[in-house]
């Protein structure tokens, strides 16, 4: 069976050392990138299944790496920087981060990180199905329509309106969805699920221009309503 292959770009020799060895050592193989320019054109050479990728790159800043590879390819990225502020990382997720890691981080926590971020990416298939309304959504197939138009979902939002739509009505609190999409927590993150969530709602609204599907409960969380209308869908 072929291994897991998680592309490490970080100048730091040291950090990028350490990230190699500890995912190799959970049965990853890790190589390194440190030519920033060079990284988009290796990437459609020999895809890996996750990149790690440093922002503070010399030359092509991350930001940039990270455009240029999502114009092509829906590999999950996570980005790991210096940048500690909460703006740097809402940033990161508004532009479709799967991950954000904080320098000084501890090499368990990344690999932690990595791991839970290929279970959404690349999901055992279930054979699993929900219909709300209009919206389909299929577990194994990594699937959602809305009147049978498909609608395109980064793993992060396909398991947030997932979780959403096994209990409409519920409201879920952004600790409950972390825990959900996530499988652990950390400092910060609370506030990132709202980007997630706006992100989402973006991508809702040109089926239910009249509805807020996804609503903000204030102080609380979020919960799933789909008001049964007539007329045609987009």
């Amino acid at each position: 069976m072929a291994k897991t292959k998680v592309l490490i770009v970080e100048d730091d020799a040291r950090i990028a050392a350490l990230l190699k060895s500890y995912l190799e050592a959970d049965g990853f193989l890790a190589p390194i990138m440190t030519e920033s320019d060079k990284v988009a054109s290796q990437v459609r050479l020999s895809p890996p299944h996750l990149i790690l990728l440093d922002i503070m790159l010399p030359g092509k800043d991350g930001l940039a790496v990270f455009r240029e590879i999502k114009s092509f390819s829906d590999i999950p990225i996570i980005f790991i920087t210096a940048r500690a502020q909460e703006v740097d990382r809402l940033l990161g997720f508004e532009l479709g981060a799967d991950d954000y890691v904080c320098k000084p981080f501890t090499p368990r926590e990344v690999v932690a990180r990595v791991k839970a971020v290929l279970r959404r990416a690349y999901p055992e298939p279930v054979e699993e199905t929900f219909t709300v309304g209009p919206i389909y959504l299929d577990s194994a197939r990594h699937v959602v329509r809305i009147n049978s138009a498909d609608v395109h979902l980064t793993p992060i939002q396909f398991e947030l309106l997932k979780c959403l739509m096994t209990q409409p009505g519920v409201v879920f609190t952004r600790n409950d969805l972390i825990l959900k999409i996530q499988g652990y927590n950390f400092d910060g993150y609370n506030r990132t699920i709202d980007t997630h969530i706006k992100n989402l709602r973006r991508k809702l609204k040109p089926y239910f221009p009249e509805q807020e599907v996804l609503r903000s409960i204030y102080g609380i969380g979020y919960s799933f309503m789909i008001q049964e209308t007539e007329g045609p869908f987009p």
